[in-house]
């Protein structure tokens, strides 16, 4: 279960060389809008052996656009608010 402490992202990169998504056209993963988000893209993403670190990178680093770590856009601001609330609830 990710925490908002789990957030925070040292700038270590060398999990990219390990990612399903290497080589892949990336226009495959930043559609022109977030409700194009490609099936296609959630795939290769839930092949990957990076994909949680993946997706840590993109919610500390507040990735915008894209399929980062399986989720598109609106799926990581979702995630982001579940993981705020539930801390939130916890601390009160």
């Amino acid at each position: 279960m990710l925490t908002l402490s789990d957030l925070m992202w040292e700038p270590d990169v060398d999990w990219r060389s390990d990612t399903a998504c290497s080589g892949v056209d990336s226009d495959i993963f930043f559609p022109a809008s977030e409700e194009e988000a490609s099936p296609q893209a959630k795939a290769i993403c839930a092949e990957c052996p990076v994909q949680e670190v993946c997706l840590q990178y993109a919610l500390a680093t507040n990735q915008a656009a894209g399929v980062w770590g399986g989720l598109d856009a609106g799926e990581r601001r979702r995630l982001r608010r579940r993981i705020r609330d539930r801390e939130r609830r916890q601390a009160s």
